[in-house]
């Protein structure tokens, strides 16, 4: 997959993240410091990811983002064979991998530099912050 979100040929740009109140820091810690940020609950120390307004386990309103160290494995991934968006268009295949973080959360990303046929469950991997824009960084994975 491409790492830009310009359109390609007669294509449109790939459709990018939308940041809201309860994700921006996640995105301003990927874009400024090319660093994954999660929210932990300050009542229960819960990770919470995706960012959300409110403790999964234990309803608190009240979270700090904890930095993660970016090494995960891949502990699921489908591959997609249909453009979902036409941007996709000659993209395809591609895999979505889920991966875990070693501090726990689940992050639904891509991998790059590894072909969906090459994707494992227990494959080790890494972050790469992978610049979109001046806004949007994405927390994509390579192989570690």
């Amino acid at each position: 997959m491409t790492t830009t979100h310009e359109p390609v040929g007669d294509r449109p740009p790939f459709p990018l993240p939308i940041p809201t109140e309860d994700n921006q820091p996640f995105w301003d810690a990927l874009r400024e410091r090319k660093q994954l940020i999660v929210q932990e609950c300050e009542a229960c120390s819960t990770l919470v990811h995706p960012p959300r307004p409110m403790c999964p386990e234990c309803g608190a309103f009240e979270k700090t983002w904890r930095p993660m160290s970016g090494r995960g494995t891949v502990c699921s991934y489908v591959v997609t064979h249909q453009a979902i968006h036409p941007a996709y268009n000659g993209f395809t295949p591609f895999a979505t991998v889920l991966v875990q973080l070693e501090e726990g959360p689940l992050v639904t990303t891509n991998l790059v530099d590894v072909s969906h046929d090459e994707v494992a469950i227990g494959m080790p991997v890494e972050l790469v912050a992978t610049e979109l824009s001046d806004e949007i960084t994405l927390p994509l994975f390579r192989r570690a």
